[in-house]
């Protein structure tokens, strides 16, 4: 059985949001174009080398409660912990 990752998947109408909230703004990808064609190698990449992945739409507002709840910084690492939270429910 291979493992299954959460990936978190934004909407480009939520783009700009996610910069104005995020603490590690400078390692996003400026635009979602940029984001989403490295999202999707990567997503082909760990699909090749068999992992099962799934995409977790994330709603920044949802985010940002939920970073506030565990007094989390809004980071990569809270996002990542955030997808796989929504992936297990």
């Amino acid at each position: 059985m291979s493992q299954k990752i959460a990936v978190a998947w934004y909407r480009p109408e939520q783009w700009e949001r996610l910069h104005a909230v995020s603490v590690d703004v400078d390692d996003l990808e400026q635009t979602y174009d940029e984001w989403l064609l490295k999202a999707e190698i990567a997503l082909a990449d760990l699909r090749k080398k068999g992992f099962f992945v799934q995409k977790i739409e994330i709603d920044i507002e949802e985010l940002v409660e939920w970073c506030k709840s565990r007094q989390l910084p809004i980071d990569g690492a809270a996002r990542s912990e955030y997808a796989a939270e929504k992936l297990n429910l």
